[in-house]
């Protein structure tokens, strides 16, 4: 299949935990299998529909962000691409987080790492660097659309060198798990999922492998392939 954009993400296998697959269905897109999942059949009241909280993370399914989706830059191509990310997960160390908090970030929920954040910023600011020549520039319509949201002058300096602002010192980790919604209804849904998903989290977690993704033309992203880290 031929992908629109590409990127390097954690992909939780909700083939192997309980929590991912539950995440996995609550999203409505299995980005592993490349399918749809869900709905869940045994989720309480929510303050709206299932379908509406969920449309805007659900084409990208269970993840995290390390190096944000670009496009081919000219005269690369998949192998090669491919080739580079194996070199990278070969030279980065495995990853341990302390479990996963859910936690409003403004009018969306998120599962966020509680504590330092050193190791995983350095493995997403390796990912940021280590391929950013397959990336194409980003055009003057993407620079403007992302300016909308009134960058610092940091995050506008990162846009221009990584076509992406918030990545290195401003990058932070998180799987996100709703779209925009108002105050009121953050803390409901935020009740709700804690009680219905909180619980399969386990007490750690392990990051051992990058996956890069492929987007299609609908905007669903695919498992391309993954690897191992062994730095």
């Amino acid at each position: 299949m031929t992908w629109r954009r590409y990127g390097l993400y954690w992909l939780p296998d909700p083939g192997r935990e309980p929590w991912a697959r539950r995440a996995t269905d609550w999203l409505g897109w299995d980005a592993v299998a490349g399918v749809p999942s869900g709905p869940p059949s045994d989720l309480p009241d929510l303050p709206l529909p299932w379908a509406e909280i969920t449309a805007t993370p659900r084409r990208y399914g269970l993840h995290a962000t390390l190096k944000p989706p670009f496009h081919l830059a000219d005269g690369c191509t998949e192998d090669t691409l491919r080739a580079a990310c194996a070199r990278l997960a070969a030279g980065c160390a495995p990853v341990t987080l302390p479990g996963l908090a859910l936690t409003p970030l403004g009018r969306f929920l998120a599962l966020t790492a509680p504590g330092d954040q050193g190791a995983i910023q350095a493995l997403a600011a390796d990912c940021v660097r280590s391929i950013d020549d397959f990336r194409a520039p980003a055009s003057e319509e993407e620079l403007a659309r992302r300016r909308m949201a009134g960058l610092s002058e940091e995050e506008d300096a990162n846009l221009l060198r990584w076509g992406y602002p918030y990545v290195m010192e401003h990058f932070r980790f998180h799987v996100t798990l709703t779209g925009r919604l108002s105050r009121a209804e953050v803390a409901e849904v935020e009740a709700i999922l804690g009680g219905w998903l909180m619980p399969l989290m386990p007490a750690s977690l392990r990051i051992a492998d990058i996956a890069l993704v492929g987007e299609d033309a609908e905007g669903h992203l695919h498992l391309v392939e993954r690897f191992a880290l062994g730095g």
